[in-house]
């Protein structure tokens, strides 16, 4: 049975990821997008259920006690999860699911799904790291600083990852993110598998 590709993409806070993911959507309608469940408090523009299933606390320990998550962490205070069952239904109908996770939910997931891609997403510099970061307008200098320190530790674990895109010009990082997806539902594996009729009548 041919099931979905699994891709993992995380990036640090302010790298773009979130912005990358959402055009790629757009893009490619064969992706599905994994609605993480949070416990922080939604942004401006955020929608619950599109963006994030915003949670309490006290539900959100529920559902991680009962084994509901495939993985979770806490990010800056905040707790993040993942439905292990929807990411099971969902490639088992074939569909192709994207995680938007940190490196640690990352590990978490591959111990489950080896098979899973994994694309980290990094700043082309600190400076303009740092120059995201602020433009935002949302947190405080202390909030920034913690932020960036954050940065170098996410960065530190780009090796662990298959595919690395330096989101320095917005249309061509889009473009790389989109040949990742591409490039693996052609390997060899997947295509025998989905076309196994034309490949018999090669062969017959």
């Amino acid at each position: 049975m041919i099931t979905g590709n699994l891709f993992i993409v995380a990036a640090p806070s302010g790298a773009g990821k979130t912005s990358l993911v959402r055009e790629l959507l757009t893009r490619d309608g064969r992706v599905r997008l994994s609605v993480s469940y949070t416990t922080r408090a939604a942004r401006p523009g955020e929608e619950d259920g599109r963006d994030y299933h915003f949670v309490s606390r006290e539900r959100f320990s529920a559902m991680r006690d009962a084994g509901e998550f495939l993985e979770s962490a806490e990010v800056y205070g905040n707790f993040y999860g993942t439905s292990e069952q929807w990411i099971r239904n969902a490639m088992a109908a074939g569909d192709d699911i994207l995680l938007e996770i940190d490196w640690q939910g990352a590990a978490q997931v591959r111990r489950l799904f080896p098979q899973a891609i994994g694309v980290f997403i990094v700043p082309p510099s600190l400076d303009v790291l740092h120059q995201r970061l602020t433009g935002r307008g949302q947190d405080s200098h202390a909030v920034i600083e913690h932020r960036m320190a954050a940065a170098r530790e996410d960065i530190s674990h780009v090796g662990e990852f298959d595919y690395v895109i330096i989101n320095d010009d917005f249309s061509v990082a889009v473009e790389d993110l989109g040949a990742v997806f591409r490039a693996q539902r052609l390997t060899a594996t997947r295509q025998l598998a989905q076309h196994a009729l034309l490949f018999t009548q090669f062969n017959s």
